[in-house]
């Protein structure tokens, strides 16, 4: 062990000593600003994508399942190694620390030499899948060519950041977040429009920028890890795999890649169902994700900072702390997303301009934003529940919460009440879905409380 570890070990964590309130706002915040300016990042982008044609912007709407399935794979990984090794610095097991970020690095190394091959292989027959129009279809082979081939700076991006994370460092994994998503918001429309000496690339420089900001984020953790990372030591000999550790990764880490994969396959037979009344409707619900990204991302943000606070608690068998911590994320989360579903009621136009919405889409998008804002406050306990079975080991419920919401009842549900031949109805299935979320969620934390919690000594 090295003298950096021992070091380490003579006092708590802060996880395990300081006020919930004020550690979950510290933990989280930081988060929470990185993942609004990443989603300002995503409207931002859309918007100028937006000003190339509806038909670009369409694309990168169909893309979307294949992004979501990248980040469903680098971050569901990261969940699972962020939370062994909150638990193993819980136990004070510094050793199955260095074991726990070691093979994680591993395991992202094999994750992105999968996804360059997919870059080859995929795009065209992905997109000629879902239409018939050659400009659509060539639009999104460019686009995804480049997401896809370039994904190395996403994975070792995410990977380092949530070793930041994992070990209490947000404020430093903000700086990360915060470097790529400032580095792709300059450059979007340089590299689209052709600004400063650069070529005009078309919707090419849209993903190109969004892979540099990557890399520039992976670069920026790996060496605030480096450098200001005391409870990891990072050493080649870590690197190696090692099975029981790797099991323990991907006990939490598949059903989280699981979990986010469902919302790819939602999406991608959600665009089918779309289609099926416009390609005008599929951007609508492009468009949707890129705002409703900028209500859930501080969500998300906030339960990057729980995970590992339930998670070193857990290992570090306090009950009143893993209790008071859900309670206080749940009521922070619900609190955001009532400010959100205000904002989808009373803005609905609005918002849809900032996207050069033709008229069409405006009179199409307006009673969907609206339909589909009801359910964020719902959506902000299950997200706050799903992230605790993340943090206490048992991931897989969330994956069935999540199977539950996206594939038994939300698919099903748009596909029947589109058979009533009115693009309006379909969007209700989001309410509906998320309401089955919700019941599921109950179901497994009362069964989570039971087990794991409830006996604990105090």
């Amino acid at each position: 062990m090295t003298q950096k570890l021992k070091e380490s070990g003579t006092s708590e964590n802060k996880m395990g000593v300081m006020p919930v309130g004020r550690l979950l706002v510290q933990m989280s915040l930081p988060m929470m600003i990185s993942m609004l300016v990443q989603a300002l990042y995503n409207i931002v982008d859309s918007i100028f994508v937006a000003q190339i044609s509806e038909k670009a912007l369409t694309a990168v709407s169909l893309a979307f399942p294949i992004q979501s399935l990248i980040i469903a794979v680098s971050t569901g990984t990261g969940v699972g190694i962020n939370a062994l090794l909150s638990k193993r610095l819980g136990q004070k097991d510094f050793q199955g620390v260095n074991k726990s970020a070691g093979n994680g690095v591993f395991l992202f190394i094999i994750s992105f030499i999968v996804f360059i091959i997919l870059g080859i292989i995929v795009p065209r027959p992905y997109f000629q899948s879902q239409t018939n129009d050659p400009e659509i279809v060539e639009y999104g082979v460019q686009y995804m060519t480049v997401i896809l081939t370039v994904s190395p700076g996403c994975f070792m991006a995410i990977l380092f950041e949530r070793l930041l994370q994992s070990t209490g460092l947000t404020v430093l994994s903000m700086v990360s977040q915060l470097t790529g998503a400032i580095f792709n918001i300059i450059f979007d429309p340089i590299l689209i429009f052709g600004y400063l000496g650069f070529p005009a690339m078309g919707i090419t420089g849209a993903a190109v920028a969004t892979v540099l900001g990557q890399i520039a984020a992976a670069i920026i953790s790996i060496i605030l890890n480096i450098k200001k990372n005391k409870e990891i030591s990072f050493s080649l000999r870590y690197i190696k795999p090692d099975k029981r550790v790797i099991a323990d990764i991907y006990k939490v880490g598949v059903p989280s890649i699981l979990l986010a994969s469902i919302g790819s396959v939602m999406t991608y037979f959600l665009n089918l169902i779309l289609g099926s009344f416009s390609m005008t409707a599929v951007t609508i619900f492009g468009v949707y994700f890129k705002l409703q990204s900028f209500i859930f991302m501080p969500i998300f943000g906030m339960n990057n900072g729980l995970v590992p606070i339930i998670a070193y608690n857990f290992g570090a068998q306090k009950k009143k702390r893993i209790i008071d911590t859900i309670f206080v994320g749940i009521k922070i989360s619900v609190g955001i997303m009532i400010i959100g579903t205000l904002v989808f009621e009373l803005f609905p136009a609005q918002l849809l301009s900032l996207f050069n919405a033709s008229d069409e889409m405006i009179a199409q998008g307006c009673p969907a934003l609206r339909i589909i804002g009801i359910h964020f406050p719902i959506a902000a306990v299950c997200i706050c529940l799903f992230s605790v079975f993340q943090a206490l080991g048992q991931g897989v419920y969330s994956m069935i919460g999540s199977f539950v919401r996206q594939l038994i009842v939300l698919l099903p549900a748009a596909w029947l009440l589109s058979l009533t031949g009115s693009l309006t109805n379909v969007w209700w299935a989001f309410p509906i879905a998320e309401v089955s979320s919700l019941l599921t969620a109950f179901f497994f934390m009362k069964k989570a409380h039971a087990k794991y919690i409830k006996n604990m000594p105090d």
